[in-house]
């Protein structure tokens, strides 16, 4: 698990870790794996990130485990998948909200991680790191899904986003 070894991360993380209601996301499939092992790797390496960046690196770490926090059947059609690309950056929201207490921040990191695909633009630094980060697991995702058809997409985000983290830093 990422992040497993960082104490400090798992301290801030640990109660939506152990929540039941966060737990069903492991069961659910996202860019060949789960939206639980998707949601892991997207909130400890933008925590990691934001924490070298001198950003606030806890609600970084909250916001982005519970960005893509909410239940779908696993019988979606190809349509209701589509859609969801859409909708569910609110339907996460919406559940991260009914299940824990959020800050506006958070709140921000979630609801605009889909930029610009979702026309809502991040408020925050914080939120912007979060919307990267998915952007560059995704697409690292999908690379391993593919094989090597997306290897090119997956090095050209890695590569700006750390591009784009070296200008942040100077």
């Amino acid at each position: 698990m990422r992040g497993q070894n960082d104490l400090q991360y798992r301290k801030i993380v640990n109660h939506i870790l152990n929540n039941e209601e966060f737990l069903k996301i492991k069961k659910i499939e996202h860019h060949g794996i789960t939206r639980y092992d998707h949601s892991l790797k997207v909130s400890y390496y933008s925590y990691k990130i934001a924490k070298a960046l001198r950003l606030d690196y806890e609600q970084v770490a909250r916001g982005g485990l519970l960005h893509d926090f909410f239940l779908s059947p696993e019988d979606r059609t190809k349509k209701d998948r589509f859609v969801s690309v859409f909708t569910h950056p609110k339907q996460a929201v919406d559940t991260a909200k009914e299940t824990f207490k959020l800050t506006a921040k958070e709140e921000d990191m979630i609801r605009t991680h889909m930029f610009p695909i979702n026309l809502a633009v991040p408020k925050y630094l914080e939120s912007w790191v979060v919307s990267l980060v998915d952007k560059a697991v995704a697409a690292n995702e999908f690379s391993v899904k593919c094989g090597f058809r997306l290897r090119f997409a997956y090095k050209y985000a890695y590569n700006f986003l750390a591009l784009l983290m070296i200008g942040f830093i100077k």
